[in-house]
């Protein structure tokens, strides 16, 4: 297996550590074939095994591209940390660099990721981390939040307001905190709204700049 490391770092507000991990298998196969025989349920929980005995959390797992160019990407954040301006990563480099040398050797080892060569790539969410979990809306309570609805709620499905509570499923949004007028309601509407956790199709934190 011949690996190579490099160290990219993002700027300003959205920085965050990576650590990209250049892997290399012993076949070659179709493109298409390659990434439908990427099994991702298996590939993260060897990411969760493997970051739960550093206390850290894996918050997304991705595959893109294909062939030669297929990256495997992964997301960590320490347990219970929340970003903030002066400490955007609850992780470290060096949380990144050991998490990748212990996961790539795990997902080699398994044959987690078949067929030709790939890249894997480990760092921090950044600021703007995404929020999938129920226990992530609960963790950033008093966050500013943006968010895209399955279904419309109030003939809307885009919102952006404060994360004020999440209770029994339901997540309270004060829209008056929207950093752009337009998303914020007009005079004489309420600024709350509720919705449904299972509603949400996508969501992630606004960094405070």
């Amino acid at each position: 297996m011949c690996r190579s490391v490099r160290i990219v770092e993002a700027h300003q507000w959205a920085k965050a550590h990576f650590l990209v991990w250049g892997g290399s298998g012993a076949a070659t196969l179709a493109q298409t074939a390659e990434n439908m025989a990427l099994d991702i349920d298996k590939i993260r929980q060897i990411a969760e095994r493997v970051a739960s005995s550093s206390g850290l959390e894996v918050v997304e797992v991705e595959v893109c591209g294909a062939g030669k160019h297929r990256t495997l990407r992964v997301f960590i954040d320490r347990l219970g940390t929340v970003p903030t301006a002066d400490r955007p990563d609850g992780v470290t480099h060096e949380d990144c660099s050991k998490f990748s040398r212990e996961f790539g050797t795990v997902v080699d080892v398994e044959d987690a990721v078949p067929g030709g060569s790939y890249v894997l790539e480990v760092s921090s969410p950044g600021l703007d981390r995404k929020l999938t979990k129920a226990a992530d809306f609960e963790r950033f309570r008093g966050q500013r939040v943006k968010l895209m609805t399955r279904e419309p709620v109030k003939n809307n499905r885009h919102f952006e307001g404060k994360l004020e509570s999440f209770e029994n499923g339901k997540l309270l949004l004060d829209l008056s905190a929207a950093r752009k007028k337009k998303m914020r309601p007009n005079e004489g509407e309420s600024t709350m709204v509720e919705i449904e956790f299972a509603n949400v199709e996508k969501a992630n934190l606004v960094p405070e700049i």
